[in-house]
């Protein structure tokens, strides 16, 4: 599944990135996630990163696997 970061909601708590650092990162500079990859990842994973975020800044982007 791939999964996309809502700048705007991110609130820079770095769970995302302590989970998942092949795929996420934090910028430190504005502390905002950023997708640093392809933003693939298996279902379960994908369900865990959007489940822990907690700002709910993490989405799966439906129709693309």
């Amino acid at each position: 599944m791939r999964v996309a970061v809502d700048r705007e909601l991110c609130i820079g708590g770095g769970i995302c990135e302590m989970l998942e650092p092949e795929v996420f990162e934090l910028d430190d500079d504005i502390v905002i996630s950023s997708v640093i990859s392809d933003g693939l990842l298996p279902r379960d994973r994908a369900d865990v990163v959007v489940d822990r975020c907690p700002g709910r800044a993490i989405s799966i982007v439906e129709g693309v696997s």
